[in-house]
């Protein structure tokens, strides 16, 4: 691919083709990167919420963000904010995880305002445990201002969480 060219996909938009990292970076061409999360699938509550932890747990945020992404632009309207704040945690976690502290930090507290407006968690999420979780991670790495590693610190997404 030359300099001016345009990665694009099979409807013609412009779309980033590189490899990326299990963080979501990119990646030289030809680089063996990370599987990419599929864009646009439409998933029940409760296999977003299950396939988010799996990504989660493996230390993918940024692909968990995307499975929340997906569930956020195809969910039911009363329910957009929270899956929005689902992925601002997980991108906040993203950020956090390479080195973005301050950013990372600012996206979990985001993403905790978002959610908490849901109460005890639609869906088995532990929202009050979440939006607890988030914000201990937000002032660790803010305090810190080092890299945190984004499997050991993601969260659980049902039950409680851990730090």
């Amino acid at each position: 691919m030359t300099e001016n060219e345009r990665d694009r996909d099979a409807e013609g938009r412009a779309r980033n083709a590189r490899p990326r990292d299990g963080l979501g970076r990119p990646l030289p061409y030809g680089a063996p990167g990370v599987e990419r999360q599929p864009e646009g699938v439409v998933r029940t509550p409760g296999a977003t919420v299950n396939e988010a932890q799996r990504l989660l747990d493996a230390g993918k945020p940024f692909h968990a963000h995307e499975v929340f992404e997906d569930a956020w632009k195809s969910g039911p309207e009363e329910e957009r904010a929270l899956w929005r704040g689902m992925a601002q945690l997980a991108v906040g976690l993203t950020h956090a995880a390479r080195g973005n502290t301050r950013g990372g930090a600012r996206l979990l507290l985001r993403g905790a305002g978002s959610i908490e407006a849901y109460g005890t968690g639609p869906h088995s999420l532990d929202v009050p445990g979440l939006a607890a979780w988030a914000r201990e991670l937000a002032e660790r790495v803010d305090a810190g201002g080092k890299p945190v590693d984004a499997a050991a610190s993601a969260p659980r997404l049902r039950g409680a969480s851990r730090g």
